[in-house]
């Protein structure tokens, strides 16, 4: 076994004391970097937590006030006529001729277009023709009762008389017997070419299309000389609108606020065609029929319209806005102000109350805690200045517009001035 050297023992204890030296620098240089950060969150936490003065933060105020507070559901939709009307024809044919155009004023029954009749017109000359012949047939037939009758009457007096046998009178009986099937068979038919008359008549007359109502025609959708065929479904010829002085708005009323709507609710609404004016108009119905458009879920609502200048539009675009509430001399305090919070309330929630360590170190996963749910509904804060610092009243809300939000309780008054915005001047900047 070798012995080790001194030169070897001193080459050991130089580097062992090598390594010493670089873990203490280490430990240093962690330490210096640890101080560094510490400082500068001190800095920046003076820097929040400094005075509010006329060089720091500067606010903006906003007045409580005294007055109606009117809130409205808004939607969309489109006018339509409250009663509109597809005529069509149950026939096929070539149209003659079409007596009537887009705008038209028709009444009831008065004609709009004509079908090529020539082969209904040979069709009901036709049935005409087979109901003669069978009426003809009748006569016939009532002749061979009469005659079948007299014939069974002479068999059965020479019959009493001896003068004919039993078989000849079961032939007589036979063919009166006939003669009488013969004639109901005969009448049947004339009551079957009847009906094929009137049949043929009545597709005759459909040949002429009639408007069914009292309106205006809307849609023309047929010209001379075209053929429309009735095979598989009704084509449509014209579209006719009852009336237009009085047109039906359909709007979609979201899920969220379909729950303040009612029947008998008004509401304006405006059109693109004339954007600087408003035209009333009242809810007549709230349909339950949910319809879902890409997770969106509306209802439909139906609004009367009074059109008695015939301004609007079948299919016009209207935004609507419902009147669903009116609150007379309300204490209003702007929106805004429930939304602002101060710089400093700000950073002392975010904080959560642990103090200046707190805001430097990061929370615990897990542990924010949702301030919004532990507030009871209607509760709310806005902020006043007090001594030049902000002070935080507690108020309890009610109906809001959207702008403006009423107050029901708390102290709060109007002509105070409520804090609405923060901006950083002098220093701050």
């Amino acid at each position: 076994m070798q012995q080790s050297t001194p030169a070897s023992s001193d080459d050991s204890l130089a580097a062992l004391l090598d390594a010493e030296e670089r873990s203490a620098r280490a430990r240093h240089r962690r330490l210096a970097i640890a101080a560094a950060i510490t400082l500068a969150a001190l800095a920046a936490a003076v820097w929040l937590l400094r005075p509010g003065d006329e060089n720091g933060i500067r606010f903006e105020t906003a007045e409580v006030r005294r007055g109606d507070l009117v809130v409205h559901v808004t939607a969309t939709g489109t006018l339509e006529p409250v009663n509109q009307v597809e005529v069509g024809t149950e026939i096929s044919g070539t149209i003659e001729v079409v007596l009537v155009d887009y705008n038209d004023l028709v009444r009831a029954g008065d004609e709009l277009a004509r079908l090529d009749t020539e082969q209904l017109d040979a069709r009901l000359r036709q049935s005409e023709a087979a109901l003669a012949l069978a009426r003809a047939r009748v006569l016939e037939a009532e002749a061979t009762v009469t005659e079948t009758a007299n014939r069974l009457r002479r068999t059965e007096d020479l019959l009493r008389k001896g003068m004919s046998s039993r078989e000849e009178l079961d032939t007589s009986t036979a063919a009166h017997a006939r003669a009488t099937a013969l004639l109901a068979v005969a009448e049947a038919q004339v009551a079957q070419a009847q009906a094929q008359l009137d049949a043929d008549r009545r597709t005759r007359e459909k040949a002429v299309i009639r408007a069914p109502i009292d309106g205006i025609v809307l849609e023309r959708k047929v010209e001379p000389g075209q053929t429309v065929a009735a095979s598989l479904q009704t084509p449509v010829l014209f579209k006719l609108a009852e009336t237009l002085t009085q047109m039906d708005l359909h709007v979609d009323v979201d899920e969220a606020d379909v729950g303040s709507v009612a029947v008998g609710q008004s509401a304006e609404f405006t059109v693109d065609a004339y954007p600087d004016r408003t035209f009333p108009a009242r809810i007549e119905q709230v349909r339950f029929a949910p319809q879902t458009v890409e997770g969106v879920v509306t209802y439909e609502t139906l609004l009367a319209v009074d059109n008695s200048e015939l301004l609007l539009r079948p299919g016009m675009t209207a935004t609507a806005e419902i009147l669903v509430e009116r609150i007379e001399d309300a204490l209003l305090v702007p929106n805004a102000a429930l939304r602002f919070s101060p710089p400093r309330a700000a950073a002392a929630r975010e904080a959560g109350g642990r103090g200046l360590v707190g805001m430097l170190l990061p929370r615990a996963p897990g542990s924010r805690r949702d301030n919004a749910g532990t507030e009871r509904a209607g509760d709310a804060r806005v902020w006043l200045l007090a001594d030049g610092e902000p002070a935080a009243v507690s108020i309890e809300t009610g109906a809001s517009d959207g702008a403006q939000t009423q107050v029901l309780s708390g102290d709060l008054k109007a002509g105070q001035q409520v804090l609405v915005d923060s901006v950083m001047s002098g220093r701050g900047r």
